[in-house]
């Protein structure tokens, strides 16, 4: 049995993986052009503002960012190394490896978590008075970090709902050694996950 067709003795089943890929890397790639346009967006604002930038990315926790960005790194990891378990036929580990994946994903959301709610305490959101008093330069580095990372924690989520789905298949023997594209582009959209970060990471992060 090939990983591009297959054809069962109790019918005939056919597998276009070649076509799932193929549909991955175009829906990729619409991502690609949404947070390329967003990146566009923030480097006019940042421009504009290149002093209020500076002085509003002073807010923001520095360590907390790179935990964040090494958490998603190791996952990254975790997931690819999962697709070459089940491709070794390791079942036990490349479940191991997807749930240590998703730890680490919950791990990212709660560290957002946080850091989000210490914001939101110092008054540091779109709308909060003292922002508002800030000027606007601040206002549009805090508007674009919460939409751009809000959006970010939202494609983690969707993720983490894919690597279940796909773990769920895998635990029910529907995916094995030889049928495993679909964990394949589970790998590829939690590397878009983490590559989307590491662009995130330096624009709001590092401009100091």
């Amino acid at each position: 049995m090939s990983d591009h067709s297959a054809t069962q003795s109790h019918g005939l089943v056919h597998r276009d993986d070649e076509g799932s890929k193929l549909g991955m890397w175009l829906f990729i790639f619409t991502e690609i052009l949404l947070f390329g346009a967003l990146f566009i967006v923030y480097s006019v604002y940042r421009f504009k503002n290149q002093d209020a930038f500076h002085a509003a990315a002073l807010n923001l926790d520095t360590v907390i960012g790179t935990v964040n960005t090494v958490i998603l790194i190791v996952s990254s990891a975790t997931i690819a190394m999962s697709i070459s378990a089940l491709q070794q036929k390791n079942k036990k580990l490349a479940i191991t490896l997807m749930v240590i994946t998703l730890v680490l994903a919950f791990s990212f959301l709660v560290n957002k978590y946080f850091e989000w709610g210490a914001k939101f305490h110092h008054g540091l959101y779109p709308g909060a008075e003292h922002l508002m008093s800030l000027g606007h330069g601040q206002n549009q580095f805090f508007f674009l970090y919460f939409f751009m990372t809000g959006l970010h924690a939202f494609h983690v989520i969707v993720g983490m709902g894919f690597i279940i789905f796909v773990m769920r298949q895998v635990m029910r023997d529907e995916l094995t050694y030889n049928n495993y594209t679909r964990l394949e582009n589970a790998g590829l959209y939690w590397h878009l996950v983490d590559l989307i970060w590491i662009y995130l990471f330096p624009l709001f992060y590092l401009i100091h």
